[in-house]
This record gives C-alpha cells, structure tokens and sequence, in this order.
C-alpha cells in the first residue's frame, strides 16, 4: 500500500540573466525525483546543503508549487486540487521545520500556535475540549502542561522543536515532512528528538520523509534511504543496502565522513 507517491517531480527557480536583457534562466532545484512512502514507513532523505532536499520537502506540502509532475496523497493529486480540497488533505500531511523559532509565532503563546491547527480544521467544539486537546499533545512531546501560557522565546530550542512537533501532531496526521528537524540542536537534544519522533511514529502508526544533511541521522532512523545530489536522487534503497553497499561515489562519500552519534539519550 502506498501512502504518497511522487512521480517525475520539477522545480526550479529562475536565475539572474548573466548580462541585461539576457536570456531567462532557471535553476533546477529539484530535477525528475521520483519516490514512495507507505504508511507507518520513514522514508530518509539526504544530501548536502543547496542539493533541493528541502525545495522537495516543501512541494510536497504545497508550500511551494512544482514546475512539473504529480504529488499523489491518499489517492489525490495535491497539484490539481481546489484549496478547500486541499485544505482537507493538509490535514493528513503535516511538516517540521528546520528552525524551531522562526517557524513558531513569537506573539503567540504556545497553547495558541498548537490550537492555531485545532481551530483551522473545526476539530474541537468547545474551549474545554480545546484545552484538553492541547494538554494531550504537550504530555505527547514530553512537556509540562502549563506551558501553553508562555511564549517561544521562553523555551531552549529542543524544547521549541517539541512545540512545533506537538503542533504537527494536534491535526492527526499521516505523514510528516520533517525538514532538517535536529540540525539546528546540540547533539545530546538531537538524540531525544530523534527518540521522540521514533516513539510516536510507534504510537501513532506515522509515516515520516526525513529531510537532514546528516547521514548518521538518517541511517538510525529510515527504514529506506534516498540521496539527493544537485537535484537529483542519485540513490535509492533499504537502508543496510544503501550504508553497507553504496553504489554511487557521492553516497560513498557521505558514507565516509559518518560521526559517531549516541541516541540512547533520554
């Protein structure tokens, strides 16, 4: 059963003329990718800095539109729907981001950003329930209740992470894009956020694609793993095959330069 397929998928960005009244000229951030991911399966994805893994990420939401090819979620095309029929497939289809403070409204409290989703998609009907709705996914990420009256800046970054994942959770989503979602965290907290993630993928039967730089990362996490390379997948496999037998010289590299990383942090 397959839960997303992206097939033959283009985007790109144009490009300054390289004189005045030049030719127009596009960069092909994301260039014939093609992939699936079923449901409950992490699907890893990584490459270098500026390779498109998070141009792909974002089409994939709709936050950026694609040149060309088709986004099928739960049997539906994403690119061919009118907004509210989008609207309703978003809420299957949830993403991370990358930094967990630019990504979290500074002027709204951490109960507000969470029960932003709740009230977009009319999943409460009633302040309690709203409430209750939203203490459930603090206790979910490993948070204490009363912090749905503070505000972001209040918070380390690993625990805005958290934020945004419980943000992610309040709509019950399928899938989640997570876009390089423990780079921008020191090691020990990248290893309980990556634990977190892994628990609720257990709990909650979620399908995630992984977006990192990070190849160690990737490999503790995916079930299967694709490298991206200037656009596109030069790479594609279960993850022992990919780490133990790479068959492209820029997966060997990546391969070589694996740091040691301990995920039993609590």
């Amino acid at each position: 059963m397959t839960l997303l397929e992206v097939q033959h998928l283009k985007v790109s960005f144009p490009a300054r003329s390289p004189a005045w009244g030049g030719a127009r000229q596009l960069i092909m951030a994301v260039d014939d990718v093609s992939f699936t991911i079923a449901p409950g399966e992490t699907l890893g994805l990584v490459g270098e800095s500026g390779c498109g893994k998070t141009t792909l990420g974002r089409a994939i939401v709709q936050l950026q539109r694609p040149d060309s090819g088709n986004i099928i979620f739960n049997g539906k095309d994403l690119a061919r729907l009118s907004r509210a029929e989008l609207r309703a497939q978003r809420r299957q289809l949830q993403m991370v981001f990358q930094d967990p403070y630019s990504s979290l409204n500074p002027r709204r409290t951490v109960g507000d950003s969470i029960g932003e989703a709740l009230d977009l998609h009319g999943l409460t009907d009633s302040s309690t329930a709203r409430r209750h709705r939203i203490t459930e996914l603090l206790k979910a990420v490993g948070l204490e209740t009363g912090v749905a009256q503070s505000y972001p800046h209040e918070f380390s970054g690993g625990q805005r992470q958290r934020i945004g994942i419980a943000r992610a959770l309040a709509v019950a989503p399928k899938l989640i894009v997570c876009d390089e979602p423990v780079s921008a965290l020191d090691v020990s907290v990248q290893a309980q956020i990556v634990n977190l993630l892994q628990d609720l993928q257990q709990q909650h039967g979620l399908a995630y694609l992984f977006i990192s730089h990070d190849i160690a990362v990737v490999q503790h996490v995916s079930h299967r793993i694709m490298v991206m390379h200037r656009g596109r997948i030069v790479e594609m496999g279960e993850t022992t095959t990919v780490i133990q037998a790479p068959q492209h010289a820029y997966t060997q590299s990546l391969i070589a330069a694996i740091p040691q990383m301990d995920f039993t942090a609590q």
